[in-house]
């Protein structure tokens, strides 16, 4: 008898130092939780996609055991990076049209537009990224020379930002519009008497109701793209910005076939149809897929002077912006929305359309937070209205700051301008900031998101003592925004944003420390592996 105890303790002992065994184990890293406390660690293990336990090496390797054990070697670990306010979908047709960003002048957009045309031979030409901001002669383009060019081939090439078009006359014809074409909600911009070809805003969808529609092998190549693109830049969730019916639909199959892997948080586009389809349908949450939200245009873009402002632009008297969409429409829509389940994220630049949506959102609100209904972008915000962001999420893209920084002031002036871009001042009144790029508006890089929020300069260094310093956010801030307050905004805080145990396990490798790398050094850091509920994706 003395004997058998003898073994059944020694049996004991051996299996109470049985190692766990899990699918992955990852040690010797440099581990930026951005938990509660934003603690470090060394290592973690995953098992069926999540994390369940994070520690040091020595702990982990203590009681776990894996055939797959990575070894840091000291490299910087961080939770996946989540894009608060992107446009994925229209990141992946981008790389199907002519790709106008970065162009010095018209005369390139041209070059490009014959280059695209040479290679594809399309019948109707389409594009993106043109900013006349970023020329000598800062003035939009007019048509005459795409009339030369392209006479009965339709080209339609949009800003930067999504809120300008240029269309030649094969375009114009095709969908009908004339100089008595009536407008609201933009403009279709004349000159003596004739159309110039620039559509502004909601006068845009005229041409865009021509263009022909993405076959649906052209809309999986674009969604297959645009994910190898975020992976590549260490992105594991996107919160794609406004889209229909068919393409939620499409990213569900897809997710469901396993062709897609990213997570994606999906607004709705607020049209009548889908609210009326997805309130009726209700929230719907899978492993990679969240539709729980309606995205909402109030007004334009700053640097096509879409925006809606208070007084008049600082570059152009009596001239205020507009809204994109009746005061009416607007209410009609909030109070429906709010009877749902559903989140309203509304677009607003404008100080004034920042007040229109501010005062009906604490209306409805009530001083509650439980909503967490965004704002997207809080552009310009009156001085006077700051308060409201207490109850109210902003979700800002710092890149638009130093993109806009070289002509915001002109637009705004002296006073105004204060109120531009401030981070630090939307984040002391909500306690939290969800941080994107607007990409294909910006690039994807969210390093340069970062950099943006931190350093306030762009990437030669300018200016050289920062944009509105008073306004930059803290290393960690910036972190947070990019991880767990992204994740909060889609309330998600639970389940991803951080590297904690329960949470799946999405995580990123840099190749070098982005808390402590020098400023300038911000923007060459590099993603080394993107994974995806513990699956190496990059």
């Amino acid at each position: 008898m003395k004997k058998i105890s003898i073994l059944m303790l020694l049996a004991s002992l051996i299996s109470c130092n049985k190692k766990v065994m899990v699918d992955l184990i990852v040690t010797n890293a440099q581990i930026y939780t951005v938990d509660e406390n934003f603690n470090s660690a060394e290592s973690f293990a995953v098992k069926d996609g999540k994390f369940i336990a994070v520690g040091s090496s020595v702990d982990i390797l203590s009681k776990y055991d894996a055939e797959n054990i990575i070894n840091a070697e000291g490299k910087t670990i961080v939770p996946g990076l989540i894009d608060a306010h992107c446009h994925f979908y229209g990141l992946g047709l981008q790389q199907q049209k002519v790709d106008l960003t970065g162009t010095a002048s018209f005369d390139e957009v041209i070059e490009r537009i014959i280059a695209f045309q040479q290679e594809k031979n399309v019948s109707y030409i389409t594009g993106r990224g043109w900013d006349q901001n970023d020329w000598e002669l800062k003035e939009f383009p007019t048509k005459e020379r795409l009339d030369e060019l392209f006479p009965t081939t339709p080209i339609a090439i949009t800003r930067i930002d999504g809120h300008a078009l240029l269309a030649n006359q094969a375009a114009i014809d095709l969908a009908g519009v004339t100089v008595n074409t009536p407008e609201s909600g933009g403009f279709i911009i004349k000159k003596n008497g004739n159309l110039t070809g620039v559509f502004i805003d909601n006068p845009m969808e005229l041409i865009e109701a021509k263009i022909p529609l993405n076959t649906k092998q052209e809309q999986i190549n674009a969604l297959i793209n645009a994910e190898k693109i975020c992976f590549q830049n260490g992105l594991t969730t996107v919160v794609d910005a406004g889209l229909n019916r068919d393409v939620i639909e499409l990213m569900d199959e897809m997710h469901q076939k396993n062709q897609l892997k990213i997570r994606i948080d999906a607004m709705v586009s607020a049209t009548e149809k889908n609210l009326e389809y997805y309130i009726n349908k209700g929230i719907i949450k899978t492993e990679k897929l969240h539709v729980h939200s309606f995205k909402y245009y109030a007004d334009g873009a700053l640097g096509s002077r879409g925006a809606c402002l208070k007084e008049s632009y600082s570059d152009k008297k009596n001239y205020f912006g507009a809204l994109v969409n009746t005061l009416e429409n607007f209410h009609k829509t909030a109070d429906k929305i709010f009877k749902s389940a559903y989140q309203m994220n509304t677009h607003a630049i404008g100080d004034s359309a920042n007040y229109v949506v501010l005062k009906k959102y604490s209306e409805l609100l009530n001083n509650s937070k439980e909503r967490r209904w965004r704002v997207e972008h809080a552009q310009v915000v009156d001085l006077k209205d700051f308060n409201y962001f207490k109850n109210i999420i902003p979700s800002v893209q710092p890149t638009h700051a130093t993109s806009d920084m070289y002509w915001a002031k002109d637009r705004l002036g002296v006073h105004r301008i204060k109120g531009a871009y401030a981070y630090k001042n939307l984040l002391k009144q909500y306690g939290k900031i969800p941080l994107g790029t607007d990409f294909p508006i910006e690039q994807v890089n969210p390093l340069l998101t970062f950099y943006a929020a931190v350093v306030r300069k762009d990437l030669n260094n300018y200016p050289e003592n920062g944009f509105q310093t008073e306004n930059a956010l803290s290393r960690e801030e910036a972190l947070r925004g990019m991880t767990i307050w992204a994740a909060y905004a889609s309330f998600e805080e639970n389940e991803k944003g951080s590297i904690e145990a329960g949470k799946v396990a999405d995580f990123v490798f840099l190749d070098a420390d982005l808390m402590k790398i020098v400023d300038t050094g911000i923007p060459k850091i590099k993603v080394l592996q993107t994974f995806v509920g513990g699956q190496k994706v990059f």
